[in-house]
């Protein structure tokens, strides 16, 4: 595994970018595995200045991404197809017919997550895959407990999860409880995987997930089986384990 350290938030979410338009530009026509949430929000911004400056051309870049809220149509602003135009689709020159996202509209949640893994298969897999890591060591919507073999899947959202999003809502009951997301075996299957983390706060999940046990009960410690693993983070965050 190879760690990168950044002084703060801005020089990790550079350091993330950096390696993804590595990838970019050494495979045009990559498959990109992308993630949500406030962590990556930096690193995309980061991607499309460097498009706006005419160093980046993702044109023939695919993407697929982590996970969709059962329920949620993309034009809801709190779903995940949303967050991915706002942030970077609609700011570079990405085909969206090549912009994958789990259909949270549909209802049968074997068909959706067939359909998904179809779709993940049918695109020759994932080149490089971002992730964030959760306070529970969960990544995607991979929780503790979760089994290592599963592709992707519709999973009960925690009640931790739904307090923590009541905010983005008009009123609890609008809070979608299930949510369809990549399983840990489809984001090992990835040739490489980047993870990055923010925060004091993501320090002792980051000791746990990278210097602990591998566990169902830290969803991100499979992650020390995988043989191309980079985590970028910035020394808050990395601080115990670089101790």
């Amino acid at each position: 595994m190879k760690i990168y350290c950044g002084e703060n938030y801005k020089e990790m979410s550079r350091k993330a970018a950096n390696i993804i338009s590595a990838q970019i530009i050494t495979k045009s026509d990559c498959v990109l595995g992308l993630a949500t949430g406030s962590t990556p929000i930096g690193t995309y911004d980061q991607l499309v200045e460097w498009y706006e400056k005419g160093d980046l051309d993702f044109s023939e870049v695919t993407s697929v991404n982590l996970d969709e809220y059962k329920g949620l149509s993309g034009e809801n602003d709190q779903s995940y197809r949303y967050f991915m135009n706002k942030h970077l689709f609609d700011r570079v020159n990405i085909d969206k017919s090549r912009t994958f996202v789990p259909n949270g509209l549909e209802e049968d949640s074997q068909k959706a997550c067939e359909e998904y893994n179809e779709i993940i298969h049918r695109v020759g897999g994932i080149d490089l895959q971002l992730l964030g890591l959760g306070h529970n060591g969960h990544i995607g919507f991979n929780e503790p407990g979760d089994a290592f073999e599963k592709e992707t899947h519709c999973v009960n959202l925690t009640e931790r999860t739904i307090e923590a999003n009541k905010r983005f809502f008009e009123k609890e009951s609008d809070v979608p409880r299930q949510a369809y997301t990549m399983g840990i075996k489809t984001i090992m299957q990835a040739k490489k995987v980047l993870v990055i983390v923010s925060g004091e706060e993501k320090a002792d999940i980051v000791y746990k997930a990278f210097a602990g046990p591998i566990t169902p009960e830290v969803p991100a410690s499979v992650l020390q089986l995988h043989n191309d693993v980079t985590l970028v983070g910035d020394k808050a965050a990395l601080g115990k384990l670089l101790k």
